[in-house]
């Protein structure tokens, strides 16, 4: 199986950089997991709805353009499904079984995805309502995704 994580901006903090490279080691038993970022779009911190919709677009437009049509995509939205980790292990299993080795996981820059990357997603899931920084949804991501493989084996992991 291979896994593409495609997130808005580059990760400065050390912390979750360390992290995130961490569960990306550990990952590399079970698949082959790349982590693309796409530039984020400038913007001035009080946006129209105009613009927020125009600074969307345009980070979408990158992001759309590292994925390639047998990607499988998840996008990462509020008002996703709230899969247990469980539930979460055997999506990514049954992809696989079908047919679907090429899974995308998209995260959002801080206003979130385009209606355009929302549309192309064949499923939308969220890690709850809370809302995270986009840098730290990485860090969950790559953890969730490394607990379902856990999951998938029958391996020992924390409940």
């Amino acid at each position: 199986m291979r896994i593409k994580i495609i997130t808005v901006g580059k990760l400065k903090e050390k912390y979750l950089v360390q992290g995130i490279n961490e569960y990306l080691k550990r990952l590399q038993s079970y698949s082959k997991v790349e982590v693309i970022e796409v530039p984020d779009e400038k913007a001035p911190e009080k946006l129209s709805d105009a613009e927020m919709i125009q600074v969307k677009d345009k980070e979408g437009d990158r992001i759309l353009a590292k994925l390639s049509d047998q990607d499988y995509l998840f996008a990462l939205a509020i008002d996703g499904k709230q899969p247990s980790s469980e539930d979460f292990a055997r999506d990514i299993e049954q992809l696989g079984i079908s047919g679907k080795s090429q899974l995308a996981f998209v995260i959002g820059g801080s206003l979130g995805l385009s209606d355009k990357v929302l549309s192309r997603s064949n499923q939308k899931i969220s890690f709850g309502k809370m809302t995270y920084p986009h840098q730290l949804m990485r860090l969950i991501l790559v953890e969730q995704i490394y607990r379902a493989f856990r999951i998938q084996k029958g391996e020992p992991y924390h409940k």
